[in-house]
């Protein structure tokens, strides 16, 4: 079964691909991403049946159905209170841009941390309505997700979101998308260190690939992360690999951070300490997922109408 938007291709870009010509003549594009759920997983005050059990921090943590898990909340709740402004202040001390993948119900309960990221020139990219697998979502519904968390990040930041993530995406996703118009890319793709185009018809779609390693989804998964020293090991290795490659190839790095993981304090210094380690090369482009895509599109056009851009 043929589907374009998720087509399988295991050839890429082969062994001659592209060289992006990033702004600078830079060896890598560095991207950041701040992941914000919190308020949006699964809990009965969300209207589920019962709370949220998908990579919890309390060992044996049991979903019941029907009843609420007030310690799996409160550490989502730190990731809003504490951990999302500890980030912040750390790309905001380094003076470094980043994409903030939201969902429309943590800006709805926060609106506080959308304004702020606004007010830093941060991009926040949809990230669905709810933290939730979206394969369970019929093709309506999904739609109405989309264009309410659109609603929300405009409202919030005075900028529509031209970006999408959702993680656990349906089979609609991206046709969904490009019916919408004025989104850019979506990031759900992990398959590359460069963008692709996709089409269908006469619709082109643009792919920045992300990435569930170098992220601190680590911390919480076995065997993983167990401390600060684990994940920066982690980042700094893949970041002088693509550094060195770069001379010739130079490629994409994503970072996906969390407020509920990355804000803690033991946490946060992997994070302060990679960003000083990379400040120690030359010919690197920090940037937005936006920038990547409209470098992309200038640079590399596609061979159909590509969508407004908003």
């Amino acid at each position: 079964m043929t589907e374009a938007w998720h087509r399988r291709d295991l050839r890429g870009y082969g062994r001659h691909p592209p060289d992006p010509r990033w702004p600078g003549g830079a060896r890598i594009a560095l991207q950041f991403v701040l992941n914000v759920e919190e308020g949006a997983e699964r809990t009965l005050l969300n209207g589920d049946d019962g709370p949220e059990d998908y990579l919890p921090e309390i060992a044996g943590a049991v979903r019941v159905a029907g009843r609420r898990n007030y310690s799996v909340e409160s550490l989502y709740d730190y990731g809003a209170r504490v951990g999302f402004w500890r980030i912040l202040r750390i790309f905001e001390r380094s003076r470094l841009p980043l994409t903030a993948f939201a969902t429309g119900r943590a800006l709805e309960l926060n609106p506080e941390a959308g304004a702020a990221l606004a007010e830093s020139r941060h991009e926040v990219a949809g990230h669905g309505y709810r933290w939730i697998d979206h394969r369970g979502l019929d093709e309506e519904s999904e739609r109405a997700h989309i264009e309410r968390t659109r609603q929300v990040i405009e409202s919030v930041t005075g900028t529509r979101p031209v970006g999408w993530y959702i993680g656990r995406v349906s089979p609609n996703t991206r046709r969904l998308l490009t019916q919408a118009g004025g989104f850019l890319y979506d990031s759900d793709a992990y398959d590359d260190e460069l963008p692709y185009w996709l089409n269908e018809g006469a619709r082109a779609h643009l792919v920045i690939p992300y990435t569930l390693v170098n992220n601190d989804i680590r911390y919480v998964l076995s065997p993983g992360c167990a401390t600060a020293a684990d994940f920066f090991t982690l980042l700094r290795d893949a970041f002088d690999v693509l550094w060195t490659e770069g001379q010739d190839a130079p490629r994409m790095m994503s970072v996906g951070l969390h407020s509920r993981f990355s804000g803690h304090p033991a946490r946060a210094a992997a994070v302060e300490r990679f960003l000083d380690h990379v400040a120690t090369r030359d010919d690197v482009w920090i940037c937005r997922r936006r920038d990547i895509a409209e470098h992309w599109s200038r640079t590399f056009p596609p061979s159909l109408p590509a969508p407004d851009q908003g």
